[in-house]
């Protein structure tokens, strides 16, 4: 069992290991949700050293360490941004990739899941970088309202706004219907 770190653990040098433990399966696969598997090995990696060589930074008065983690990783994705639209670009023209198909209901459930991935990443490029962050953070994270704050260092109610605008934005993209 992995100790759950507190604010002691993020600015000690010799215990930060538990804050690492501790987080950073979870930031890796937020960050693998976001842009490709093989940058987020790297990402999550240079979210904690990052994290570390900024722990006399942190402080616990203004949040908990996980909103901070996710902060750091999303700055980071933030720089490869470029490349997250061109996949969610891409994405909405061609679906996922697709792996040798042996069996008929395999390709026609890829098939639909293409369409669905098309359109949902097609809807991600078509938000705001802000309103991205925050539903992603949301969605792939389950942060709160005040741990997404936190996290991108905006008011409670820029989330607020900003996850609202993201939805109505959404729902629009994605009504079903002739196209």
């Amino acid at each position: 069992m992995i100790a759950v770190p507190d604010a002691a653990s993020v600015v000690d040098p010799e215990r930060f290991g538990t804050v690492f433990d501790a987080h950073y399966e979870e930031i890796r696969r937020y960050i693998g949700r976001r842009l490709d598997l093989d940058i987020a090995e790297d990402l999550a990696a240079e979210t904690f050293l990052i994290a570390f060589r900024r722990r006399h930074r942190f402080d616990p008065q203004k949040g908990m360490i996980r909103p901070w983690l996710y902060g750091i990783a999303t700055n980071l994705i933030g720089r490869h941004r470029r490349s997250e639209l061109r996949r969610y670009r891409a994405l909405a023209r061609t679906g996922p990739p697709t792996d040798d198909d042996r069996h008929d209901q395999r390709i026609v459930d890829q098939v639909s899941a293409g369409t669905t991935v098309g359109r949902l990443s097609g809807a991600l490029a078509r938000l705001s970088p802000g309103e991205r962050d925050v539903v992603l953070l949301i969605a792939y994270s389950g942060l709160t309202y005040d741990e997404v704050a936190a996290a991108l260092g905006i008011a409670y109610g820029t989330v607020a706004s900003r996850l609202n605008r993201a939805r109505t934005k959404l729902n629009e993209s994605l009504r079903w219907g002739p196209e």
